[in-house]
């Protein structure tokens, strides 16, 4: 039993659990927005790598351009890291703003839309990611029985770039796998709260 936020241990030592739940809601906000910074630093870097990336190869006084759009999954995945670091620098913003007012968020509409977006973007970029790396895993190695080439031996500069950034890329998704984590615990400890205050009425 407890009584005004202190508990007894089955040792009879004192716990003291509103200090505890403020120093979790501290450090669960302050890794949400180191996270999310890093996921928009990590997004821009990825979409700047892939989307710069061209190398010139003249073959028999032919020039050709290697680029990112003759590939659509690098197309795919510049969008979504690019969507990636426009939601992540929003979410930056709300944190900071949150910590600033020093409120823990929220309501629940506003939890379910946070969760559900952080959801979606990590769905986003793990699908980007996997086509991206099937794509470079056939630039690299080919692929004989489709008479596909290994154009990674003639633009070695720009397979090396776009792997740069599809490291950084995977590092977004991972990332933000790890924010939906962050949003969810968030969001059903509204649901936890609720009931332990209707359970107090009792």
């Amino acid at each position: 039993m407890s009584y005004l936020g202190v508990g007894v241990s089955p040792g009879n030592v004192p716990v003291y659990h509103g200090s505890n739940l403020k120093v979790v809601d501290r450090r669960v906000r302050i890794a949400e927005l180191v996270l999310r910074c890093l996921i928009c630093g990590l997004a821009v870097l990825a979409a700047v790598l892939i989307g710069t990336d061209t190398q010139v190869k003249e073959i028999f006084t032919i020039k050709k351009e290697a680029k990112f759009t003759e590939m659509k999954a690098l197309v795919f995945l510049v969008i979504t890291t690019g969507i990636a670091a426009a939601y992540s620098f929003v979410q930056v913003l709300r944190c900071i703003t949150s910590m600033i007012r020093g409120n823990v968020l929220f309501n629940k509409p506003l939890a379910w839309a946070i969760f559900s977006g952080d959801q979606l973007m990590a769905y986003l970029s793990l699908a980007a990611v996997a086509a991206a790396a099937q794509s470079a895993v056939f630039a690299k190695l080919g692929q004989t029985e489709l008479q596909w080439m290994k154009i990674c031996n003639m633009y070695g500069k720009y397979c090396n770039q776009v792997g740069e950034g599809i490291a950084s890329a995977l590092m977004v998704s991972l990332s933000m796998v790890v924010i939906s984590g962050i949003s969810a615990f968030s969001l059903f400890r509204l649901y936890g709260e609720n009931k332990g205050k209707n359970s107090s009425r009792w």
